[in-house]
Formats: C-alpha cells, structure tokens, sequence
C-alpha cells in the first residue's frame, strides 16, 4: 500500500499536504528555488545596474523547471486525480 503525501482540494484544482512528507517536500521545494535563484537575482540587486539579463533568464528558467519537478512529484503523490472540484454540493 502506497503512503500518500497530498490529498485532493476539497474545492478548486490541486492538492495540499496530507501528512509530514507533503509538508517536507514543499519546505524543501521553497528552500531550493530560494537557494538557487536567491545569488542570480536578489543579490545583484543591490548593485547599481542590478541583475543583468542573464541572471534573470536563468533564475526564470531554474524556477520553471523547479515548479514542474515538483508538480510532477505531487500528483505521482497524491491520493485520487487532480481535477476541478465544485466542493460540497447541496
């Protein structure tokens, strides 16, 4: 039997953390993005030109690739499928 990690909103699309692992790869997921993207843009800011172009780029392209990783994650771990919930109906 498979311990998953996500549950299904309840209304609206996606899912939220069902138990200590959910929790824990979504702390880890920001923790990365920060680190990684943190020195490219937030950094170079303080300098008078701020972050070049390429630092934005990259920092853009770190974070998308980071986002689908994750997602992908969470549905693999997520109790039932991802689709559009109207929440309880009278």
């Amino acid at each position: 039997m498979e311990e998953y990690w996500f549950k299904p909103h309840a209304s609206g699309y996606g899912a939220a953390p069902a138990n200590w692992k959910g929790w824990a790869a979504l702390a880890g997921y920001i923790v990365v993005v920060l680190a990684l993207v943190g020195p490219l843009t937030a950094w170079p800011a303080d300098l008078p030109a701020g972050p070049a172009a390429w630092q934005v780029v990259t920092a853009f392209g770190m974070t998308a690739a980071l986002t689908l990783g994750f997602l992908r994650l969470c549905r693999a771990k997520t109790e039932g499928e991802w689709r559009w919930r109207w929440g309880k109906q009278r």
